[in-house]
């Protein structure tokens, strides 16, 4: 069939590296996966049990678009105490379909087309698409490796523009693990005040912040709530990525700007995955410590036994992944990536994935069992041992 159907704006995005990448892997057996990034625990008992216990109630109709009252008002004080930020749960809180359906109608709402949109490289796969769909233009801004993936004001100066419109964050990163520093992260509210922009801020990864460093979100800074939207869910602190949960908090016109295009698409999410979240929100703090502390320990393995082998790679501080530096193989990361797959059985995912400047890099996820990384990391000293007899 032609592909003259299909729309041009869609024809246009290409498929994700990630995917790409892992129905190679799919097709082998034996491998070991640091590739998804995905926790390896379940979802904490007592979370399930709420949904359980939801079923056994009957509660299996529609919500309001918004979501339940009760979990927007758990989101509300949720958010109040850990991020310092105060929202009307009645109208600056919308509950999506996981992140990435509140990162859609984010951009959805707010861009006309041409609009330009700021975003850091090396980011989530779905970053440029999205803005994209939205019929607006990704402008990549490189993070560097020297500043432990951070993201430059001066950077920032350079590629904004009279058609700028919106700045999109995501620290805690996916896939390099990087923080913004409270005083960069002042820097960058001021850039957005500067140039009248609207941020959004894709806090996924912000509970997962490690050696007693502090979590700042931008919307907390003075002046930004007025100008943000903070993007949150479920899946990475609570183990939550299938239940497909999510939420927005802020300025009420483009929550309801937001809620328009919700209502007329998704209509609302599943009211288990609500009730499931308010339980996390609610009494999930034990759990996700612990979580935390097992990626913590993970983390330093990893980080340990790359540069051991002769990789080099930060240690990163917040989400889970590290983002080892490969230049010095010789190979590209597409290269490595295949034949440690093929060579080893070790799959990682090649930095390009995550955008151009993402060459020279891999990503390595440390969501998955300790034993498993063990083994991974054995498999990867091997094969960077032997890659100058490969190579040649």
């Amino acid at each position: 069939m032609s592909s003259s159907r299909i729309a041009e704006h869609v024809r246009n995005i290409p498929r994700s590296g990630i995917r790409d990448f892992f129905e190679i892997v799919q097709s082998m057996k034996g491998v070991i996966s640091l590739g998804i990034g995905e926790p390896d625990f379940v979802t904490p008992w007592h979370i399930r049990e709420a949904a359980i216990y939801s079923l056994e109630k009957g509660k299996t109709g529609y919500t309001s678009n918004l979501g339940t009252p009760r979990l927007r008002r758990a989101i509300a004080k949720y958010v109040e105490q850990y991020f310092a930020v105060e929202y009307n749960p009645h109208d600056e809180i919308i509950v999506t379909v996981g992140v990435s359906e509140a990162i859609d109608l984010a951009l959805r709402s707010l861009l006309n087309p041409g609009d330009e949109v700021l975003y850091h490289e090396p980011c989530y796969v779905s970053y440029s698409p999205s803005i994209q769909l939205a019929g607006g233009v990704p402008v990549a801004v490189s993070t560097h490796s020297k500043d432990e993936f951070s993201l430059k004001v001066s950077d920032l100066e350079k590629a904004v523009t009279p058609k700028t419109r919106v700045l999109m964050l995501n620290f805690p990163t996916n896939p390099t693990g990087a923080v913004m520093p409270l005083e960069e992260l002042k820097k960058i509210a001021a850039f957005a005040v500067k140039h009248d922009l609207v941020v959004l801020t894709d806090e996924i990864y912000s509970e997962l912040t490690y050696d007693e460093l502090p979590h700042h979100s931008i919307a907390a800074l003075p002046g930004m709530k007025e100008r943000t939207l903070f993007l949150h869910g479920f899946s990475k602190a609570f183990a939550m990525t299938g239940w497909r949960i999510g939420y927005a908090c802020g300025p009420a016109d483009i929550i309801e700007a937001m809620m328009k295009i919700h209502q007329y698409s998704m209509l609302c999410a599943s009211i288990m995955s609500q009730e499931a979240a308010c339980e996390a929100l609610e009494r999930g703090q034990r759990s996700m410590e612990r979580m935390k502390e097992e990626y913590r320990l993970r983390r330093n393995y990893i980080v340990s036994s790359l540069n051991e082998a002769g990789i080099p790679c930060h240690l990163p501080k917040g989400a889970f992944y590290v983002f080892p530096d490969i230049r010095a193989t010789g190979l590209s990361s597409k290269d490595f990536s295949l034949q440690l797959l093929d060579a080893k059985k070790v799959a990682v995912v090649p930095g390009t994935a995550f955008g151009s400047s993402g060459e020279g890099y891999v990503r390595c996820s440390y969501a998955a069992g300790m034993d498993q990384i063990k083994l991974a990391c054995e498999r990867i000293t091997e094969f960077v041992r032997d890659i100058p007899r490969t190579a040649s």
